[in-house]
């Protein structure tokens, strides 16, 4: 879980919109099931491919950025690169689904 950390309001410029390379941004609460199901999967993609950060948003700590990024539903997994999102998945999608969505924009 090298490439996995959590980010906050204060953060998440930081973490996110100015780090290098592609970020998948889960944005989840602790009692969403789908969310710990896709969490482990969101973790083998870190693993797999070093150059992605994964950064993990809790919502119900975080309301302002889910605000923000219009999270109506959860699990909210965004791909930013260059500080933009690319791509966006809602719900827990199995690991070849989800290399399947982000295909091209993880290298």
């Amino acid at each position: 879980m090298a490439n996995v950390t959590h980010a906050t309001a204060a953060t998440f410029e930081q973490e996110v919109l100015g780090a290098d390379g592609p970020v998948i941004v889960d944005f989840w609460a602790e009692w969403c099931g789908p969310c710990r199901q896709v969490s482990p999967v969101l973790d083998q993609l870190a693993e797999e491919h070093p150059n992605v950060k994964v950064v993990k948003v809790n919502v119900d700590e975080e309301m302002s950025l889910a605000m923000e990024y219009q999270v109506t539903g959860i699990p909210a997994i965004k791909l930013f690169r260059d500080g933009e999102i690319r791509k966006e998945v809602v719900g827990a999608k199995p690991k070849g689904a989800l290399e399947k969505d982000f295909e091209g924009l993880l290298d």
